[in-house]
Formats: structure tokens, sequence, C-alpha cells
């Protein structure tokens, strides 16, 4: 079991959000590993000394490259679903059953996940 997080996770990480840390402070203290998208740290990294706490995070967090076999997995998930957001598809592929994915967006990514056929927990940041 792995807990990933998207874009929204790692906003309000950065916020000093009190359920982001703590969902990250116990998973560390667990053992789980901690995973996102390649794509999801783009969407949210601006470079610089004011994301101190993000780069800190980042340095625990196994981030899964959109390799060219990843794209395609990512796009026909997209078609499968009607959807259209890449980074949130992103996140889902990279997904494993029974992995919990920390989310702003939990109605995008669980229509994600359902078509994807994953058994996987959302879990909204707010």
């Amino acid at each position: 079991m792995s807990l990933v997080l998207d874009a929204g996770a790692f906003i309000a990480y950065e916020r000093n959000h009190a359920k982001v840390r703590a969902y990250v402070t116990t998973a560390e203290a667990d053992g789980i590993r901690l995973r996102t998208s390649a794509a999801v740290v783009a969407q949210v990294w601006r470079g610089g000394g004011r994301q101190a706490l993000l780069a800190q995070l980042l340095a625990g967090i196994d981030e899964v490259a959109v390799t060219p076999a990843r794209a395609r997995a990512i796009g026909a998930l997209l078609a499968l679903a009607r959807a259209t957001d890449v980074v949130d598809a992103a996140v889902i592929e990279l997904a494993q059953d029974d992995d919990e994915i920390l989310t702003s967006d939990p109605s995008d990514l669980k229509r994600l996940a359902n078509a994807s056929g994953k058994r996987l927990v959302i879990t909204s940041v707010r």
C-alpha cells in the first residue's frame, strides 16, 4: 500500500493543512511509501525558496515518471472515463490496488478510479 498525493494535497501541505500533514506524518511513521506523478510535480512546482516545504516533502516521495508507455495508458484511461485532466489520470494510472490517494478533487479522481477498475481509497484533503 502507498499514500499517493495529488496536486491539491501538495498545495495543502505547503499551507500547513493539519489533515494532510497528519496523513504524511503517519504514513512515514508506519513505513508506508509516499508516491506521486512527475506530472503532479510539474503542476505544483515553481521553484525558489518559497517552496522549501514542498522541496523537503518531495525529497521523501517516489516521483513516478511519465514514460511513453505510461502516457499511452493515461490517454487510454482518459478516453475510457470520458475525462480530460491528464494530471488526475496520471495519479490514477500510477496507483495500485489498495493505495490511498489524497486529493482536493475527489469526484474527478473517483470517476477515473472507477473507469480504471482499481480498488483505491480516495480521501479529500478538505
